[in-house]
């Protein structure tokens, strides 16, 4: 039986012709195990240097399936990156050698601002803008980036299913699902269609969110969009490495499997590009693809007018900023343009672009200009690209976006890391790899309008040094009531001003608690027809707007009022309305009697009385009570 376990291992090698004397001995004793593709991922694993791997295997019938459960997990890893696990080693080695080096990135670039458009809200070439991209939508598809847990903002579900604000309990997905929803009717209704387009909408997920992911689309009936619209794609992690030679990190508590890592957002583009989807949009006559995060309640304010301008300008990329401060921690969009004539329009992280500015000769570094604000855009990591010469592109690359390696080493020799490191990716660093002749641009719009990130636990938020963004829970929601209260402003409502108050030591503006559903106010446009006469409301009010065709003509609120209709209902709204309404109750963080979604944001809405109306039939109605 010996005899024939070694011939039979004999003729594997010979096949492959390799010399057993070449093989980890551990390995050759296990080929009896393994089938012609795991024998020739072990073969791709012996060439790269990861025979250290091998080191700790038990001869044959011993863990054989764990064995077997270690080729299936390098077969996942090998078929997951473009160019498989032999390419990832092989970045791996050059990025940690430069990493070891100090080598600059930008070495040999000059930085300098790039040509872009800047918006305020309101005027005539924003409202120009936002027809033209509500005109495009039908053209274009979703993606959400939504990889992550709510962890580090001490919330235990998925991110997207954390509240958006706490009004209405709308969630960040129904949020953006209804938005593009209202997108869609939208496109249709100002292009005269004789047909709805279905607009898709695809989530990256991960191994921590696809299945919550799915679960609160199906019990939620997809939030009124189509499952056929909907398509999950699941990031895959990628390996960890132990050294500066790349040599792929086991997990500690198990020899035969290899530790993992996310790889970062950047996969979103090898995924689409895997999935056949661009293919299969370009071919619908899909023009656009929106790339957009997991937690910003203000985004969709700003789609319409970025998308418009991307159709105008006929940008290939079109990032969407915000004014940014000099130093303020946000990237910044920027034109590097090399000594050999190569340029690119990239995200520079803050920490870099000063340093960057310095050495190109500006003594000043990153400084606001004249307008108060920093020349350099901040980037919000939201991407409209074209479809087109997106696809052109992927075909080139098999999909891989630029990584980058971010080792923390154990002293100044840099020869040993602290723990494990792995390559990662950003899906905004795409136009690394574009040529000089791409058209690269940005769309700059009002922070209070674009940008209100929810990203930190109350603790955290608390430490935020005065006058920096607490970027929690707290101040996201603050923001859309903020937001909202701003917009009404401009359309002509008197909307009193905020008051300080804090929650979970966080001073934030409290403005009206002000929302209403996208399918009401898509466009600046569209509110400034809603709103008729004189209106105001007081700043203790709260205001929910559910319903297309809700009027709102000489209304005084001060108090709580609620607007339900169907689409086919209008109703004018109007009079003077006044009651006890709904007060902010603080609560304490970390007080376990309430639910986990509001002690992050520090209150609770104590309902006191409202004026609360629906309309669930068509046709044309008045509310016009009196006090």
């Amino acid at each position: 039986m010996v005899s024939a376990k070694v011939d039979s291992e004999a003729d594997i090698l010979s096949n492959l012709n390799i010399n057993a004397g070449d093989w980890p001995s551990n390995l050759v004793k296990n080929l009896c195990l393994l089938s012609p593709d795991q024998i020739e991922l072990g073969k791709m694993l012996v060439e790269m240097g990861q025979s250290h791997l091998f080191q700790q295997w038990t001869d044959p019938g011993v863990e054989d399936n764990k064995k077997k459960a270690f080729f299936a997990q390098v077969a996942k890893l090998n078929s997951s990156y473009p160019g498989g696990l032999a390419s990832y080693i092989k970045n791996a080695r050059e990025l940690l050698a430069d990493s070891k080096v100090g080598r600059n990135p930008y070495d040999g670039f000059t930085p300098s601002v790039p040509t872009g458009e800047v918006l305020s809200f309101g005027d005539d070439n924003f409202i120009k803008y936002e027809e033209a991209g509500v005109k495009e939508a039908q053209n274009a598809a979703f993606v959400l980036v939504a990889g992550g847990l709510g962890e580090r903002l001490g919330y235990n579900g998925i991110k997207v299913a954390l509240l958006a604000e706490a009004t209405t309990g709308t969630c960040f997905l129904q949020l953006y699902i209804e938005s593009i929803l209202a997108l869609q009717e939208g496109s249709c209704r100002l292009t005269q269609g004789t047909f709805q387009k279905d607009i898709p909408f695809v989530i990256m997920t991960s191994d921590d969110t696809h299945t919550r992911t799915l679960e609160v689309l199906e019990s939620n009936s997809y939030f009124g969009m189509k499952p056929t619209q909907v398509k999950l794609l699941k990031q895959e992690k990628v390996a960890c490495l132990d050294d500066n030679d790349a040599r792929l990190a086991l997990d500690p508590h198990n020899k035969y499997q290899i530790q993992t890592k996310p790889h970062g957002h950047g996969d979103v583009h090898s995924l689409l590009y895997s999935s056949g989807l661009l293919k299969v949009w370009l071919y619908a006559g899909l023009r656009w693809v929106l790339f957009f995060q997991d937690t910003n309640g203000l985004l969709f304010k700003a789609i319409p007018a970025s998308l418009g301008v991307s159709a105008t300008k006929q940008y290939q990329v079109n990032s969407l900023a915000v004014q940014r401060k000099a130093k303020e921690a946000m990237g910044g969009i920027t034109r590097l343009t090399h000594s050999d004539g190569r340029s690119v329009v990239i995200n520079v992280e803050y920490n870099q672009l000063d340093p960057l500015l310095r050495a190109a000769g500006h003594p000043d570094g990153d400084a606001n200009c004249e307008t108060g604000y920093s020349p350099f855009p901040g980037n919000i990591n939201q991407l409209i690209l074209e479809l087109g010469p997106y696809i052109e592109e992927l075909t080139k690359t098999g999909g891989a976006i630029k990584e980058f390696v971010n080792p923390k080493y154990k002293d100044a020799s840099k020869t040993s890391f602290k723990s494990s490191t792995r390559l990662e990716c950003m899906m905004q660093d795409y136009p690394k790899t574009l040529p000089p002749t791409a058209r690269v641009g940005f769309t700059v719009m009002d922070k209070w309008l674009a940008y209100a990130p929810v990203k930190n636990n109350p603790e955290d938020a608390s430490k935020v040094p005065k006058g920096n963004p607490y970027h929690s829970a707290t101040s996201g929601e603050m923001a859309i009531y903020r937001a909202n209260s701003l917009i009404l402003i401009k359309a002509g409502v008197q909307v009193e001003g905020p008051v300080q108050q804090v929650f979970n030591g966080q001073e934030v503006e409290v403005w009206p608690r002000i929302t209403w559903k996208p399918k009401w106010g898509l466009t600046f446009s569209e509110i400034k027809i809603k709103v008729r006469q004189s209106c105001s409301v007081s700043q203790r009010s709260t205001m929910v707007l559910k319903g297309r065709d809700i009027f709102l003509e000489d209304l005084s609120l001060d108090g709580a009022l609620i607007i339900n209709c169907i689409d086919g209902a209008e109703v004018k709204v109007g009079g003077s309305i006044q009651n006890k309404g709904w007060l902010l109750e603080r609560i304490n963080y970390k007080d376990t009697s309430s639910p986990e979604e509001l002690r992050i944001r520090g209150f609770k809405i104590n309902k006191l009385e409202q004026l609360e109306q629906t309309y669930s039939e068509p046709g044309k109605f008045i509310l016009k009570p009196q006090c």
